[in-house]
């Protein structure tokens, strides 16, 4: 494995954010700087909305400067091949098959990361292949079983053997602080922060205190 099993380290860096933004957003790029301006946010992965491949392209180009102009890597959900052609920072893939085909599309000058990894065999497979970062804890589908424990549980799993990144899902404010103590190099955070009836940007920035103020 590109990483391999690691020896025993100092304690992994602070944890950073990673939002996914909502692709039902599109058009309303204020609503996502807003967020953005209030918190360090490593990358965003942008969902892309229903619509021919012209109405993707043009969500990520009018995105991508509130985003890379901050310095921020711009993940697109899928779509390898929009991500090369739109500049974007590279793609979220999910399942290895996804996985090996985008590598071949996007390696070695842009990111690819990979979730839907139900399995640690799965994981391992995605770090021998050479994601840039595994993600554990995404709902499996809308209304299906999730058990947080078992999230915290691979996330801390991986932490204690792996160099490549994970990144932990949240699926609410409660759940940040304890997966970036678990060793999350990044912590997910998407709906729950633009439904925030304080704003997105409060809701952002409670997410960073989150983190900050995690547990051994």
């Amino acid at each position: 494995m590109r990483s391999g099993a690691k020896a025993a380290e100092p304690r992994r860096p602070v944890p950073r954010l990673y939002l996914i933004a909502p692709a039902q957003f599109s058009g309303a790029v204020d609503v996502l700087e807003e967020a953005l301006s209030t918190a360090d946010v490593a990358a965003v992965l942008l969902r892309l909305p229903h619509g021919d491949g012209r109405a993707k392209f043009d969500h990520v180009k009018t995105v991508a400067p509130s985003v890379q102009g901050r310095g921020m890597a711009l993940v697109l959900d899928g779509y390898p091949e929009l991500a090369l052609e739109a500049h974007a920072d590279g793609a979220h893939v999910e399942g290895i098959t996804s996985l090996n085909i985008a590598l071949a599309k996007l390696k070695p000058g842009r990111i690819v990361g990979c979730g839907a990894l139900r399995t640690r065999h799965d994981a391992m497979v995605a770090g021998e292949a050479g994601a840039d970062y595994v993600m554990f804890g995404e709902p499996d589908a809308p209304g299906g079983q999730r058990s947080f424990a078992a999230v915290s549980d691979r996330v801390a799993w991986w932490a204690e053997l792996f160099e490549i990144p994970c990144v932990g899902f949240a699926v609410s404010l409660d759940e940040v602080n304890p997966l970036a103590a678990a060793g999350a190099d990044f912590v997910a955070v998407g709906d729950f922060i633009f439904a925030d009836r304080r704003g997105c940007g409060a809701a952002l920035a409670d997410a960073a205190r989150r983190i900050a103020e995690r547990t051994p």
